[in-house]
């Protein structure tokens, strides 16, 4: 990166507002901010918060998405560290260990392992919240354990909960079901529903609803599979269809574990989690 370009990312984060919104939309994540969330939070007017964000936007510290009529602005890791690794190539004449405890500051790989583990929350959605949705929330819990916090809901969820032979594929598997249970979408919405990161519908449609509001800030994706309240055949075959179904979204989910949340912004981790939804796309 340019000389030019470094000194102009410094320059637009010399002013302590602007400090102050960096550290907010850093706190959350890929996720992002609206822009009414960070003038509530910072008590900035909206005409002095649009003027900031905008000398952060043209320095490429911050990117915003649309959300509706929204503007959703989230951090640019990717272009901090570059502000960070240019001082540390610098530094004891290239070698940051031997400025004592300063080395520290310019430990990218250190702090991108340490911004690569936050705890994003991810609800998956289907119709009746009794396989599909159950079976992402218990995969997810396992594989994305201390990263990721899973949950799932229907529109219309069963009122015999989960599917029998689906929580008992499930334990035969090593999963905890003991909290698995069906529940309505509702359960997620309103003031004291926990903040979701991530949205993943697995029908293609919720039985004709559209899907509620989860916030601004949510980041969505739909990934269409079968449901196994319709597979017919004999006990064997739809023992077959559902462990195909369970491989299905446990490869979904595993590359979903390890996507480099540090270094991607909101756009970027719509589209990845969009290229999920294809089978083929994976195997590229």
């Amino acid at each position: 990166m340019a000389a030019n370009d470094i000194a102009s990312g410094f320059m637009a984060l010399g002013q302590g507002t602007r400090l102050d919104l960096m550290r907010a939309l850093l706190a959350a994540g890929p996720s992002g901010l609206s822009a009414g969330e960070i003038a509530t939070r910072l008590g900035v007017p909206a005409s002095t918060l649009s003027f900031h964000l905008r000398t952060l936007e043209e320095a490429g510290l911050v990117a915003p998405t649309r959300h509706g009529r929204s503007l959703v602005y989230a951090a640019q890791v990717a272009r901090l560290r570059d502000l960070v690794a240019f001082l540390a190539e610098a530094c004891c004449g290239g070698d940051p260990a031997r400025c004592g405890d300063i080395h520290r500051l310019f430990d990218i790989d250190g702090e991108t392992a340490r911004m690569e583990k936050p705890a994003f929350n991810v609800l998956f959605l289907c119709t009746r919240n009794s396989a599909r949705s159950i079976m992402g929330e218990a995969i997810l819990n396992r594989i994305g354990e201390g990263r990721f916090h899973a949950f799932s809901a229907g529109s219309a969820p069963s009122e015999s909960g989960p599917l029998p032979e689906v929580l008992a594929q499930l334990k035969a598997l090593g999963h905890d079901v003991s909290a698995l249970r069906s529940k309505s979408w509702e359960a997620f919405t309103g003031p004291g529903a926990p903040r979701i990161d991530f949205v993943i519908a697995l029908c293609d449609t919720l039985a004709g609803q559209a899907c509620p509001d989860f916030g601004e800030t949510v980041i969505t994706a739909a990934w269409p599979l079968p449901d196994p309240a319709k597979f017919t055949g004999s006990a064997a075959e739809r023992a077959t269809l559902l462990n195909e179904l369970y491989a299905a979204l446990h490869r979904r989910l595993g590359i979903f574990n390890s996507l480099p949340f540090a270094s991607l912004d909101r756009m970027a981790l719509k589209a990845r989690l969009d290229e999920l939804a294809d089978p083929h796309a994976m195997a590229r």
